[in-house]
């Protein structure tokens, strides 16, 4: 049976994707859903170049319908059948896979990734020749630390929250900082997100920054590792906005704030800053829009 919660929405694409009434906003772009987890997810982080590993290990953090993870993984066999991949996934609410399996949301992609996503989905957990893998239901605040504890270092990171402004708290210093101890020093990170309080939380916990291209919008997202080898340099637009009040970052320092307090603190920061209003940006550079 169909989760009600969650009516399947066509992208430009032609992939589908879910509205969340909790949130107020669809789980991918309206340009495309697939599209846009190939191009701001899987290409930025060079998994094409990583598959001839033996192993690959990647971490999805907001893992969803589970978009970003079967194009990494339809990516990575298509490239070397025989690479293995561990594979850790952080997920709020259980019942957004299942929905996505139910309405046959992955089956575009080819075997075995649609009937692996399937058990992963009913079971959060997978273990054949060709995968390792755990999904972890909780608030990705408390499962992001056990991933830390475990020593679980990925060649590749997805950071696919709600945006920043319905979803502060994993956008944070203090999470984004944990979310860098899972990287591997050669390792990327890719998110859709531009914003400049995003971009400065990962260079708080000590990545460099690039700036990935628009898909189907006009807003880049960003990739970031810890050295600079192949990131994309960002524009001068870019590079202004992270010395304006706009970069002031998300801050949570228990980890266990509402969304109304981790804004109302940045807000009383952003008032205080020394740096330069936004809206002297905005003038020099007019905004266009996109999913931030």
């Amino acid at each position: 049976m169909i989760n009600q919660r969650f009516i399947p929405q066509l992208t430009a694409d032609g992939s589908w994707t879910f509205f969340s009434p909790e949130f107020g906003e669809t789980f991918h772009s309206h340009f495309g859903a697939k599209q846009e987890a190939e191009f701001k997810f899987v290409y930025p982080v060079q998994l094409l170049s990583r598959a001839n590993q033996p192993v690959v290990c990647l971490l999805d953090i907001c893992y969803g319908l589970g978009y970003n993870t079967a194009s990494a993984l339809a990516a990575i066999w298509t490239a070397n059948s025989s690479c293995k991949v561990e594979w850790v996934g952080l997920e709020l609410d259980s019942e957004v896979p299942k929905a996505a399996i139910a309405t046959y949301i992955l089956d575009n992609w080819p075997a075995p990734v649609p009937e692996l996503l399937a058990t992963l989905a009913m079971t959060h957990q997978l273990k054949t020749d060709k995968i390792q893998a755990k999904l972890l239901i909780e608030d990705a605040r408390t499962t992001i630390q056990a991933v830390v504890k475990l020593g679980f270092k990925a060649d590749a990171i997805f950071l696919d929250p709600f945006s920043p402004p319905s979803c502060p708290q994993l956008w944070t210093v203090e999470f984004l900082g944990l979310v860098g101890r899972c990287l591997k020093q050669d390792g990327y990170l890719a998110t859709y997100s531009c914003s400049a309080a995003v971009r400065t939380a990962l260079m708080e916990a000590g990545l460099k920054i690039g700036s990935t291209t628009p898909v189907g919008r006009r807003s880049p997202g960003t990739v970031a590792s810890f050295v600079d080898k192949n990131l994309p340099p960002l524009s001068q637009k870019e590079q202004e906005h992270l010395v304006t009040r706009a970069a002031v970052p998300y801050r949570d320092p228990h980890l266990s704030d509402s969304t109304e307090i981790i804004v109302h603190r940045r807000q009383l920061e952003q008032q205080k800053s020394s740096l330069d209003p936004t809206s002297h940006w905005k003038k020099r550079w007019p905004q266009k829009g996109g999913r931030e």
